[in-house]
């Protein structure tokens, strides 16, 4: 196809208005991949949503996995601090979930959701 092609001349005038910062789209993309893919992230974000009160998962994502400890990432210190005390019942919750004993820790830390 030529420039003189009236559609090709209209969709790359349309292109440069249409323009979108790539970060945003990543992130989402991410997102979606971890919450639906088949990795143990992807099964242990699946079973945070099942076992974690909705304003939890507001406040709380599992963002990490090393070896068996999970570091989730929190909005804010009181949520930090609340999520602490609630570490032993989440996490038997969670292996509950996962039928069986896969995480032995979960380490919470202020970052993105």
């Amino acid at each position: 196809m030529e420039l003189t092609d009236p559609e090709v001349y209209m969709a790359s005038k349309r292109r440069k208005s249409e323009f979108v910062h790539i970060g945003p789209v990543m992130k989402r993309l991410l997102k979606e991949c971890e919450a639906t893919g088949g990795n143990e992230l992807g099964r242990i974000n699946q079973a945070w949503n099942r076992v974690v009160d909705p304003a939890v998962a507001e406040n709380a994502r599992p963002t990490a996995i090393n070896q068996n400890t999970l570091l989730v990432h929190v909005t804010s210190s009181p949520w930090l601090h609340q999520l602490q005390f609630l570490k032993k019942d989440i996490l038997g919750r969670l292996n509950a979930e996962l039928n069986g004993p896969v995480l032995e820790d979960l380490l919470f830390k202020i970052g993105p959701i």
